[in-house]
């Protein structure tokens, strides 16, 4: 409830004196020399309504206060207009990524983590999910259902997909799943640990592809570089490491950036690729404009009527039943 004119509660400073002015006129005084003769006589029902009078005055007073500060029902409706972003997160699935040189997890846990806390600090955007290795496939079209999207990307692990790393497939069909997009800008953020060494469509290819729908690119290249401890199972000693070193071909992920408009990052740890996510969330933004329309309700009769009630009721009993008589 709001009140339209609210200066008018100033009025209320008045009550105190208004009550004391009401007690004064309801006293009665008659010319005794002593009232001896008259007794004590016990407060009875009359006598209380009488001094009650002034009481019923102050309410009435108070009720038209609030009657001419003319309090309102306000309801207020909001109609968004957004203009979000489109993006798909292509995320390589080769097994490369079980490297484990991003303690205590392999690459893949920790950018799936890093990718799930990216989609759930969103809001307005379609997301979508391309996973790749030796081939590629849309794991997920775009959508507002982050809860859906996030279990599918929790489910992921390798060997889904044989093993490969087909960058430029992958890059191609996130690019497919953009290109009828009419969002204010559409993203592709490729995640991947190695070099192009599968599939019929080179990277740089891909690339040019997603700059002819207008699609920006931001390449993650995950790892330390150098050699990485890589998990083996051994059917005679159960699982044991190797060291093994993984070539990432950063030349290429550069340019598949610089031809989108995009930018190349390289994540060493877990903490740089939730610091390369953060940088992202805050370049791609989405517009919202939002229009209030508020209409107003009048509450004042529920005020003003019982004011009028009680100072009919207040007139009356003066009149009638507690009538003075000097």
């Amino acid at each position: 409830m709001e009140f339209k004119h609210p200066l008018f509660f100033l009025l209320l400073l008045m009550l105190p004196f208004l009550l004391l002015l009401s007690k004064k006129r309801s006293r009665a005084f008659l010319g005794f020399s002593s009232l001896d003769s008259f007794g004590t006589h016990p407060w009875s029902f009359k006598i209380i309504s009488y001094h009650f009078l002034p009481y019923l005055r102050v309410l009435v007073f108070t009720l038209l206060v609030i009657a001419l500060a003319r309090p309102e029902k306000v309801t207020a409706e909001k109609e968004y207009q957004t203009k979000g972003v489109d993006i798909v997160i292509a995320l390589d699935l080769s097994g490369s990524m079980l490297a484990e040189d991003f303690k205590p997890e392999n690459r893949l846990v920790v950018a799936k983590q890093e990718a799930i806390k990216f989609i759930r600090g969103r809001e307005n955007d379609r997301i979508g999910l391309v996973v790749f290795a030796r081939k590629a496939f849309t794991q997920c079209p775009l959508t507002l259902d982050y809860e859906v999207l996030t279990t599918l990307l929790d489910q992921l692990e390798t060997g889904m997909i044989a093993d490969g790393t087909a960058i430029g497939l992958g890059l191609a069909q996130a690019v497919n799943r953009l290109r009828d997009s009419d969002a204010k800008s559409k993203v592709i953020i490729l995640i991947t640990d190695g070099e192009n060494n599968s599939g019929n469509i080179d990277p740089v290819t891909a690339a040019e592809l997603a700059k002819t729908f207008s699609v920006k690119v931001y390449t993650i290249a995950v790892g330390k570089g150098g050699l990485v401890p890589f998990p083996v199972n051994d059917p005679l000693f159960g699982k044991r490491y190797v060291q093994a070193e993984v070539a990432i071909d950063e030349t290429t992920l550069k340019r598949i950036a610089d031809i989108t408009g995009g930018l190349f990052f390289r994540a060493r740890d877990p903490k740089s690729l939730a610091e390369i996510y953060e940088k992202i969330n805050k370049l791609e933004t989405t517009e919202v404009k939002v229009k209030e329309y508020r209409s107003y309700e009048p509450l004042f009769w529920y005020f003003l009527l019982p004011a009028l009630a009680i100072l009919l009721f207040e007139v009356l009993l003066s009149r009638t039943y507690l009538l003075k008589v000097p």
